[in-house]
């Protein structure tokens, strides 16, 4: 055999490095594919905790206390900057644009469950003297007119055993012309009492059906998280329709400012 039939031979020898460098550059691309896929879920991620920490935060409303103004079913938004976001993992706080107005809804951590997400109308804040009448709200010796609130059932009342709970946080509170040896409060008869430094007062719109200040007290400032924004969802869970989440949306309510 001759030299120049050998060489073709000798010219074989590289040609598996194409197909090894089309296998590196598929791994490479799948490489940078996942890690952009993981930067961009991350980036997400920090998105979404930033939002839901300091700004935003989304709640479902799972109970008749406020109605006719929220209905359960109602999914809102809610403003955390307005009063100021507690800084994760510590005991710090964002600084507030304001404080807590009479009349506005807030959504707070619970007194008696910490774990709960709860909303109510604050009544009156620091400061304040509270007295409610027969039903009818009396703040610093003058009628507050509440054309949010209803009554479904007047014969509703507190058990003995809450209203001695009632007094007891009640009495440290209540003005100097009140008798506290027959002092008993209810439902629809208390104080007039005076609101504490750091706290506010709130109560439900449906006063018959609502758990609220008037038994477990006053709500300290730090526990309150937000102020509802708007209605972005709501849906009928009692509709007889199946999948009520989507066949009884009660598409008037979408993006409803409660009040």
């Amino acid at each position: 055999m001759t030299k120049k039939q050998r060489e073709p031979e000798g010219k074989q020898e590289p040609e598996g490095k194409p197909e090894n460098e089309k296998e590196a550059k598929e791994k490479q691309t799948f490489s940078q594919w996942a890690l952009g896929w993981v930067k961009s879920i991350a980036i997400a991620f920090v998105i979404w905790f930033f939002l839901q920490a300091f700004l935003l935060k989304s709640f479902m409303i799972i109970s008749d206390s406020l109605e006719p103004t929220l209905l359960v079913g109602d999914a809102l938004f809610i403003n955390k900057a307005l009063y100021g976001a507690k800084v994760p993992l510590t005991e710090a706080r964002t600084p507030a644009f304001r404080e807590p107005q009479h009349g506005e809804l807030v959504v707070f951590r619970g007194i008696e469950e910490p774990v709960l997400t709860i909303v109510k109308r604050v009544i009156g804040v620091s400061g304040d003297t509270l007295q409610m009448r027969n039903d009818s709200l009396f703040r610093n010796g003058e009628y507050v007119d509440e054309p949010y609130v209803r009554h479904v059932d007047p014969t509703v009342g507190m058990e003995h055993a809450q209203r001695l709970r009632s007094r007891r946080w009640q009495l440290p509170h209540l003005v100097d012309t009140v008798d506290r040896d027959s002092y008993l409060p209810g439902l629809r008869n208390w104080g007039p009492f005076v609101v504490p430094d750091g706290h506010v007062f709130g109560m439900g719109d449906n006063r018959d059906a609502s758990y609220d200040g008037r038994h477990w007290g006053f709500l300290p400032r730090e526990n309150i998280q937000g102020k509802p924004m708007f209605i972005y969802y709501s849906y009928d869970p009692d509709h007889w329709r199946p999948f009520p989440f989507l066949t009884a949306i009660r598409w008037n309510r979408l993006f409803h400012r409660p009040g």
